[in-house]
């Protein structure tokens, strides 16, 4: 049972951000600190992808670990909710699948993508690795 009503609910859920969220600004403050230009949200790619490294042909996607289902094991923030699971599996599923075919979508289009979980902003170190392997590594064509 929500323990909120439906007019609270919608409130709450209107707070919610798709862009220039915490762990979102997060990464962009450590890639910056790291000496990495980029551009954010270009709209002329699928999914208006969080930080763009035109030069690279890279691209990193912050991902929420409830919204966007990470499935990892030991992450606890991705957790179901507790009442409306017939509101919630579906928007789940649909997220997943439009996930995907964004990510089809930039490898077609010559993209390298690495996406980050917001669990995995606890540990800056191996984050900081991550992205830098990430960001130097050359494609092979």
């Amino acid at each position: 049972m929500d323990t909120l009503s439906p007019h609270e609910r919608s409130k709450r859920m209107g707070k919610v951000r798709s862009t220039n969220t915490k762990p979102e600004l997060l990464v962009r403050q450590l890639v910056f600190s790291m000496g990495y230009r980029y551009r954010l949200h270009r709209k002329d790619l699928p999914g208006k992808p969080d930080l763009v490294f035109s030069s690279r042909k890279k691209i990193i996607l912050v991902h929420g670990c409830f919204w966007h289902r990470h499935d990892d094991p030991s992450c606890r923030l991705a957790r179901l909710p507790k009442s409306r699971l017939d509101f919630w599996l579906p928007k789940f599923d649909a997220n997943l699948r439009r996930d995907a075919l964004v990510a089809d979508q930039l490898d077609t289009l010559g993209w390298d993508v690495l996406i980050i979980w917001e669990c995995q902003l606890r540990d800056v170190s191996a984050l900081e690795n991550k992205i830098r392997e990430f960001i130097e590594h050359k494609a092979s064509s």
